[in-house]
């Protein structure tokens, strides 16, 4: 076959060329269609199919963490009930407003009643934090070490919360029992929604 026979060839008339010719033919309007198939569809579904696999790994993950959440379900609301229960009982021990006064007076008489000597008792202005406004409680006193180790004690044994800080022991001049303490008590105090 020669190269010249080949602009002889009529197009209306193909299924009169010589074979090779034809599967040439063939060959190249295969081609042809898959590229233009690959161009005008294919090509933009690629980039589809891309980006519905990322959305897929994402949406998969954030059904795991949620299928997790829902088996621990009846655990978390045990949790929540039972922090419920401790917080309600941690806010009754929260002196109310009208009972700050009472609760200054148990402090001052725990003293008494354990044989210390005040020279200072100073409640300082509550200031709010958070939920919660703080009363420090400013004391300078003075006696033994049993009788300081005893207020601490019944301190801490009141039905309030009353935190004890900033404790600093020295002896009092030459008798060696006796000693002073500086200590800020600090008790704390619930705001309800107003702020009071």
């Amino acid at each position: 076959m020669e190269l010249s026979s080949l602009n002889e060839l009529d197009f209306n008339e193909s299924g009169e060329w010589p074979l090779p010719i034809k599967i040439v033919a063939i060959i190249i309007l295969a081609a042809l269609v898959w590229g233009g198939g690959y161009y005008f569809i294919l090509k933009d579904k690629q980039v589809e199919l891309a980006i519905l696999e990322q959305t897929e790994v994402t949406l998969k993950k954030e059904f795991e963490i949620k299928q997790e959440k829902a088996w621990n379900l009846a655990a978390y609301k045990a949790q929540l009930a039972e922090m419920k229960v401790t917080f309600s009982s941690m806010l009754q021990q929260l002196p109310r407003k009208n009972e700050v006064a009472d609760l200054l007076i148990d402090i001052s008489r725990t003293g008494l009643m354990n044989g210390l000597e005040f020279e200072l008792f100073k409640p300082s202005a509550e200031y709010p934090i958070d939920f919660y406004a703080e009363l420090p409680i400013n004391m300078k006193v003075t006696g033994t070490y049993h009788q300081f180790a005893g207020f601490v004690s019944d301190v801490a044994a009141l039905p309030r919360i009353v935190i004890l800080h900033d404790l600093t022991m020295a002896p009092q001049g030459k008798d060696a029992d006796k000693m002073t303490m500086d200590i800020t008590a600090k008790t704390y105090r619930y705001l309800d929604e107003e702020g009071k």
